[in-house]
């Protein structure tokens, strides 16, 4: 199968089972839940961190220690948001989730189309973090995101203005978290942060989340 086609179908795959999961799981189980992905996005860091730097070394202890910090802090923001409105905080969880989310979907489509459209090929982003981004996914990032923000206005009440500030927000950190993790890989020499057989080919616990790292921390106050 296509590579690119078995990346799409996978991630549509996973996204129609967090959604459902998101929507009909009890609330009791939010926390539990991404304190397991937390989990299992610090073990793929160490695992790739262990490549570059040695185990026993004090560079290793003080890098993973901010890793994880960066990591746990950043994803458990996704808990607090699964408590905002009481009952709603579901659909709140699912809000920050997809604009997120589809602002990866938005860049990654708009990217691929804008690449065989254009005259010579896109214009390249950061071609020595990550050779894949360029300006024409990333306003597909901006518009796909707020569009979505803008789907939830029933939910958030907030003005047209406030929902597409929001999806531009989320595009842009989740683009810089997507960066961040892409230099981490090249630092340590590998394109997928799989650590698990069971992810490989579809990019790992770490490739999936990195756009979540920053994103909902830092829109959670403006809610």
């Amino acid at each position: 199968m296509n590579p690119i086609l078995k990346r799409t179908l996978t991630g549509l795959s996973i996204a129609a089972v967090v959604i459902s999961a998101i929507v009909f799981a009890p609330k009791c189980l939010f926390a539990p839940v991404i304190s397991v992905l937390i989990a299992l996005a610090v073990v793929e860091y160490a695992a790739l961190l262990k490549i570059k730097v040695p185990v026993k070394s004090v560079g290793f202890a003080l890098s993973f220690f901010v890793g994880a910090l960066v990591i746990g802090c950043g994803l458990w923001s996704l808990v607090r948001w699964s408590a905002i409105g009481g009952g709603q905080g579901g659909l709140w969880l699912l809000y920050i989730v997809a604009i997120v989310k589809f602002s990866d979907v938005g860049g990654f489509a708009f990217g691929l189309t804008s690449a065989k459209l254009l005259k010579g090929g896109n214009h390249k982003l950061c071609p020595s973090v990550s050779p894949g981004k360029s300006w024409e996914g990333l306003l597909g990032s901006l518009i796909l995101s707020s569009v979505v923000s803008c789907c939830f206005l029933g939910l958030t009440h907030f003005g047209v203005g406030k929902a597409i500030a929001f999806g531009v927000v989320a595009a842009l950190v989740g683009t810089a978290g997507d960066l961040v993790e892409s230099k981490f890989k090249r630092w340590v020499g590998v394109k997928d942060s799989s650590a698990f057989k069971f992810t490989n080919g579809m990019g790992g616990f770490l490739d999936m989340l990195d756009s979540l790292l920053f994103a909902p921390a830092i829109l959670l106050p403006f809610v």
